[in-house]
């Protein structure tokens, strides 16, 4: 643990309960920061995968510089945006505002949601997440949790409808949807729409690479499913360019946009264009995830299940009921404890 002017930092290893193969590459254990005020007064997490390029070292470098301005810490909502400013990672300046406002919502003996004024979160399902593996493994992965009927499945390598085929036939009551990780071409995402047809899924979600907004358009212009941009949306820029291109739907996460407030905008935006909102997260603990469901209620679909995904999360936040239903935690603040280690 780093302490640094009234900040501590803690770099946590998360233990994948699966090993976790995306289109980029597969892990086993992923990294994150606990990050806290002076006095335990605020609580925050930074985590961001390995395939985004944000070195660990920039992270502790942004929090170090915020530490050593030693200024007074925001006593409204309204101050923490100017205090934290627009410079340095996505992910550090997340974990420092989930922190600060964490904070202000504790003082306020209110959950973050009735803090800022934002709708009760709905007790909506989330998805589970299956990663790539053989279509057998997949499969059996699908059957062993048949009263969760949200299964989203990692493709975006080869063979990846006989995958498809594997899991629809173990789980055919199942609501299916695909994220290829930005791993197709639009020549093969096009062949790929095709034969997607006979699955009856939910939808598609990052097929092209990130910067290929005029690909995502002309996808979505051949089929009915929302295509979902998750990679792509990190900017109210990129929101823009997507619904320019028709693209009808973002998964907007807080650790790749860079906090709850820039997170509000680009759901407001998204919003104002027709487009449907997931509420996602990283590889992350239930601090992480559950605050970003304190924005459930704003949502058409969540992927929350990043607690799930993890053997050792260290905090007790979000729980889930038997079909994946969430329930947010009553206590102030975020509302997350810190669970006794083993």
């Amino acid at each position: 643990m780093i302490t640094t002017a009234g900040l501590h930092w803690e770099k946590l290893t998360l233990k994948l309960r699966n090993p976790f193969r995306l289109s980029y590459g597969v892990s086993e254990t992923r990294q994150a920061y606990w990050l806290r005020l002076a006095d335990d007064s605020g609580w925050g997490e930074g985590t961001i995968p390995p395939y985004y390029g944000v070195p660990d070292a920039a992270l502790e470098a942004y929090w170090a510089n915020a530490a050593a301005q030693a200024r007074p810490l925001p006593e409204s909502v309204e101050q923490i945006e100017g205090w934290i400013g627009t410079d340095g990672p996505a992910t550090a300046r997340c974990a420092l505002e989930l922190a600060l406002y964490d904070r202000l919502a504790r003082q306020a003996g209110l959950p973050l949601y009735q803090f800022l004024g934002l709708p009760a979160p709905l007790p909506l399902e989330t998805s589970f997440t299956i990663s790539i593996d053989s279509p057998e493994a997949m499969a059996a992965q699908a059957a062993a949790i048949p009263d969760w009927q949200i299964i989203k499945l990692k493709l975006g390598s080869d063979d990846d409808i006989a995958r498809l085929t594997a899991v629809r036939a173990a789980r055919p009551d199942a609501r299916l949807r695909v994220d290829a990780n930005a791993g197709w071409t639009l020549e093969n995402a096009r062949t790929m729409l095709r034969a997607l047809e006979p699955f009856d899924l939910e939808m598609i979600e990052q097929p092209l690479p990130k910067d290929d907004f005029a690909g995502l358009g002309a996808l979505q212009d051949l089929t009915p499913l929302p295509i979902v941009a998750d990679e792509s949306v990190q900017t109210l820029a990129d929101v823009e360019r997507l619904a320019e291109a028709g693209v009808r739907g973002v998964n907007v996460k807080l650790m790749k946009v860079g906090g709850l407030t820039p997170a509000l905008r680009i759901l407001r935006l998204a919003r104002s264009a027709g487009m449907q909102v997931m509420l996602g997260s990283m590889v992350e603990t239930s601090l992480g995830a559950t605050a970003m469901a304190h924005l459930a209620g704003l949502a058409d679909w969540l992927d929350l299940d990043a607690p799930l995904l993890i053997s050792n999360d260290p905090f007790e936040g979000i729980t889930f009921d038997k079909n994946l239903r969430i329930s947010l935690p009553q206590r102030p603040g975020i509302g997350v404890l810190r669970r006794n280690p083993a």
